[in-house]
């Protein structure tokens, strides 16, 4: 697998808060903790290690949530390093999607694994757990219940609501007959339907399944995977629970550090007076009647964090340095810097997980014959389409010499004169002209595309693989593809070429 990087800020596919981040811009610094770099753990360590963690508790919940599973002995390991106030864990999520969901999930959690060995070279004397934070206690099972392969849904019908970490698996053995019959009869086909067999068909829960299926694919790297549905780890987030629930609490300085942060970004998550939701057989809803503290004491299990109180909860339970995630999670982080600093909880560093490419060496061999390089991948469709035909016509057919000339010659003409009415006269007909100018162009170039069908059209088909439906390849494919070529390989690929401090977007051809 070889291995093309490209600076995010070229692809124009991250937002500004994304591109400013990994320029370490100062507009930021302000809702972050620090910029993630290698040295920056230090300081990370040392706030943990003055920040009370319930070890024992954490050790046991893991311990009982794991004691079904076959585990690695490296991740068994980790879960008794827990218990060494030396230990640290770096830290990622993600929902329960069917089959894993977009390939981005293998790169969240690669990139955690591989920064837990790295800050582990760097800090020889100290451990580094990567933990595999489950969202079982979302509740939109639209979003996990289908992946895309081949162009087309593979899709999980069940009408079952609430939490999806405790939805029964009926009827998903007719999703994986269906998927069977997509993937053929060779061995690493049969390889993955065993594997999803395994996961989905001799557990009870959507959380069981998915917890199997991480052990599975990254337990040999010592993944610890965690479920925050839990009695006793809510426990020791009770204190926050009361003063959000009862009374408001946080709204305040996360709608200022949020007012602040949308200046020069997009405020990624919403606020709400109560921050929490009720859990109860089958559902999960807002808080919209008056909550006895009691019952928060008592029954702590009851309530669950929203999107913006999940960081919150991960950071009191956990001796976390770092969490890794994508461009929408470090910006709703972001959004809880006061929140932390009141609080009196070390923000953790934010790593922006890795971000790939997937490019197999025949379409890179078909891209190149076109007379392109490897940075135009992140052109349009329209813009590949028009350098192509333009290359072809030794650009004898770009106008862009004589747009040139007609601005020069209208900047003369306004020269001549100070009169706001002939100047507005001017601009008008000089955008008149340039937008024939432009017209006449587009003619050209389609009239000389019509001699290059065949080549318009692979171009095309190469853009609509790697940007399907106009989206990152990441977010919108499963890994199930380029498993089938690589079998097992495909992780150990991935791992050895997705560096999390690396601020490069990387192109893997295979």
């Amino acid at each position: 697998m070889q291995s093309y990087k490209i600076p995010y800020s070229k692809t124009k596919q991250f937002s500004n808060l994304v591109i400013d981040y990994l320029a370490n811009d100062e507009k930021l610094k302000p809702f972050i903790s620090d910029f993630p770099t290698i040295d920056g753990f230090e300081k990370q360590i040392t706030e943990k290690q003055n920040y009370p963690v319930n070890r024992e508790v954490l050790v046991s919940v893991l311990k009982e949530q794991n004691k079904e599973f076959n585990l690695t002995e490296l991740s068994n390991n980790n879960i008794d390093l827990l218990l060494s106030e030396d230990t640290f864990t770096i830290t990622t999520g993600h929902q329960l999607c069917l089959f894993t969901g977009p390939v981005y999930f293998m790169y969240k959690i690669i990139s955690t694994i591989n920064l837990a060995e790295k800050v582990k070279i760097k800090y020889p004397k100290n451990h580094f757990v990567p933990i595999f934070w489950m969202a079982t206690e979302d509740h939109d099972f639209e979003e996990i219940k289908s992946i895309n392969l081949f162009g087309k849904k593979v899709i999980w019908e069940s009408e079952q609501e609430g939490a999806v970490g405790k939805i029964k698996l009926n009827g998903i053995a007719k999703t994986i007959q269906e998927l069977e019959g997509k993937l053929g009869n060779n061995e690493h086909a049969n390889n993955l339907i065993e594997l999803f067999k395994n996961a989905y068909l001799n557990h009870a829960t959507l959380a069981d399944a998915t917890r199997y299926l991480v052990n599975e694919l990254f337990g040999k790297y010592g993944i610890v995977i965690l479920d925050g549905d839990d009695k006793k780890l809510k426990r020791e987030f009770v204190l926050i629970m009361k003063n959000d629930i009862l009374n408001n609490s946080y709204k305040s300085r996360i709608e200022g550090t949020s007012g602040r942060l949308s200046e020069n970004y997009k405020a990624q998550a919403f606020f709400r007076d109560i921050n929490f939701f009720k859990l109860s057989e089958g559902k999960r809803e807002l808080i919209t009647t008056e909550i006895p503290e009691s019952e928060i004491e008592n029954h702590p299990e009851l309530f669950s964090p929203n999107v913006l109180m999940r960081p919150l909860y991960q950071e009191s339970i956990l001796p976390n340095i770092a969490y890794i995630g994508g461009g929408g999670e470090v910006a709703y982080w972001m959004q809880l810097r006061d929140v932390f600093t009141n609080e009196n909880i070390p923000m953790p560093l934010l790593v922006l997980r890795n971000s790939a490419m997937l490019i197999s060496d025949k379409q890179i061999q078909k891209f190149s014959s076109f007379g392109f390089k490897l940075e135009d991948l992140f052109l349009n469709e329209h813009q590949l389409q028009k350098n192509f035909v333009l290359n072809q016509a030794n650009s004898s057919i770009s106008l862009a010499s004589e747009k040139s000339d007609l601005e020069k010659l209208f900047k003369n003409i306004l020269a001549k004169t100070t009169d706001v009415g002939m100047q507005n006269s001017i601009n008008s007909f000089y955008a008149n002209q340039l937008k024939k100018l432009t017209q006449f162009e587009q003619k050209l170039i389609r009239i000389e595309k019509q001699k290059h069908e065949n080549a318009i059209h692979q171009i095309s088909k190469i853009n609509a693989q790697l940007f399907p439906q106009n989206s990152l390849q990441e977010r919108f494919d499963n890994f199930i593809p380029f498993y089938l070529k690589e079998g097992k390989n495909f992780i150990e690929m991935l791992k050895d070429n997705l560096d999390p401090l690396d601020t490069n977007f990387v192109v893997l051809s295979y």
